[in-house]
C-alpha cells in the first residue's frame, strides 16, 4: 500500500509540474500553486523524498514559479585603519615593527599611523627600488602623533622611517 502511495505522489507531482510548465507564464510570487504547498506537506511528512522535494524547487526556480531576488550582501568596508609605531621600533635589534607589517584595505580607505614610540619617526613613500616618492609623506611624528593618508587606488605601497630605514612596511589596497 505504501509503495502504490509513493507510486501515486509522483505521478501527481508529474501531472502537476507538466500543468505548472503550462501555465508558466500566470504564474505570480502571490499565487504559489496548491501541488507546492502540498509537495512542502509531503517531504515534511516523509512522504516526498529530499531528492524528489528538492528537485521541485530547482523546477520552480528554473521556470520562474519561484522567484528568488538575486540580493547581495552588502561587504563591509573598512574606511578608516591604523598602523601602529610601537614602542621600541626606533632599535635596529628590537621587535618593534610597523603593526601590522602588511596593512590590507579596500580602495577608498584612510590610513591612519600612530607613533606610540618614545622617539620621533616619519612615513615616507617609497619605490620598489627604495627611492623616496613624493605619494604620501609625512613631518616628523613625536610619540601621540598621528598621519593620514587616504588610498584611492589598488596597489601594494611601500614606506619606510627615513630616521630608522631599516623600518619598512607595507599598505595593499585592492
Amino acid at each position: 500500500m505504501k509503495r502504490s502511495s509513493k507510486t501515486m505522489v509522483v505521478l501527481v507531482l508529474v501531472f502537476a509540474v507538466s500543468i505548472v510548465s503550462l501555465s508558466v507564464n500566470l504564474a505570480s510570487a502571490q499565487a504559489v500553486p496548491e501541488w507546492v504547498k502540498n509537495t512542502a506537506l509531503w517531504y515534511g511528512e516523509g512522504i516526498v523524498s529530499e531528492g524528489e522535494f528538492l528537485n521541485m524547487i530547482k523546477f520552480l526556480i528554473e521556470n520562474e514559479v519561484i522567484i528568488i531576488d538575486s540580493m547581495k550582501e552588502p561587504v563591509p568596508q573598512v574606511v578608516d585603519a591604523q598602523v601602529v609605531i610601537p614602542n621600541g621600533n626606533f632599535d635596529v635589534t628590537g621587535a618593534g615593527f610597523y603593526s601590522p607589517l602588511n596593512l590590507e584595505v579596500p580602495v577608498g580607505t584612510t590610513v591612519t599611523w600612530v607613533n606610540d614610540d618614545s622617539v620621533p619617526h616619519n612615513i615616507q613613500s617609497i619605490d620598489k627600488t627604495g627611492k623616496v616618492i613624493q605619494l604620501f609623506n609625512s613631518p616628523p611624528l613625536n610619540t601621540g602623533d598621528r598621519f593620514e593618508y587616504t588610498f584611492e587606488e589598488e596597489g601594494v605601497y611601500k614606506y619606510y622611517c627615513s630616521f630608522h630605514p631599516w623600518r619598512v612596511g607595507l599598505v595593499t589596497v585592492s
